[in-house]
């Protein structure tokens, strides 16, 4: 009888065998490199982040200062800009390269004496009006004065110091942090200059030294 040889696998059966354990191995390896990613990110997120825990636990104190647009700001009117059309400067800045007129304008009379005006005096129709910030910045004081006006300086970050004078209702502290066109009072009148009547004294300095609002604001 004769003797049958075994048959040898066909290359069909090893390529078979072949990708029933190659495949597995490939995805296998992906999946353990896509975990390890996941893990790593995982990790350097929880070291360089702070958690929940940490955030709620902090002071709201000891948060980092945000650095406004303050110092970019530019000086607007210390009145709501509707009001403009009816703006009338009782009393000019004395400015002593100024004409006769404008010199003549910004003297005040007190006691027998002249005073130069340190800013300018405005009126909206001898009518009480709101007076806001005309830049953002730190109340440094609040002045209570009956005989001259009650009056609040506020710093600035840019070195301006503003100044608004002859007023009442005041709604600011001193300290206390306020935007541009925040409300900060009422003009009154006051016993100092009664001929001006209601009015807003308002005054710039740079650097404390007095400086005409005519060269910053359009008056």
């Amino acid at each position: 009888m004769r003797e049958e040889k075994p048959k040898a696998p066909s290359q069909k059966n090893k390529s078979a065998k072949t990708k029933s354990w190659f495949w597995p191995i490939v995805y296998s390896g992906i999946a353990i490199v896509f975990v390890g990613m996941i893990w790593g990110y995982n990790a350097f997120m929880t070291e360089d982040s702070p958690g929940l825990a940490d955030v709620a636990g902090k002071d709201a104190k000891d948060s980092p200062i945000v650095e406004t647009n303050a110092a970019n700001e530019k000086l607007k009117y210390p009145f709501a800009e509707e009001l403009y059309d009816d703006v009338v400067i009782v009393q000019d800045f004395y400015d002593p390269e100024a004409d006769a007129a404008t010199r003549e304008n910004a003297l005040l009379v007190f006691d027998q004496e002249y005073v130069t005006n340190t800013g300018v005096m405005i009126s909206i129709q001898g009518k009480p009006f709101g007076v806001v910030a005309a830049l953002s910045g730190k109340v440094e004081e609040v002045v209570n004065d009956p005989f001259m006006g009650d009056a609040i300086i506020l710093s600035h970050a840019n070195g301006l110091t503003t100044i608004y004078s002859s007023v009442t209702a005041i709604q600011v502290k001193p300290g206390e942090e306020v935007s541009q066109g925040q409300a900060l009072a009422t003009t009154s009148e006051n016993e100092w200059n009664t001929v001006a009547g209601v009015h807003l004294q308002f005054e710039v300095q740079k650097d404390g030294v007095a400086v005409n609002p005519r060269s910053y604001l359009a008056f």
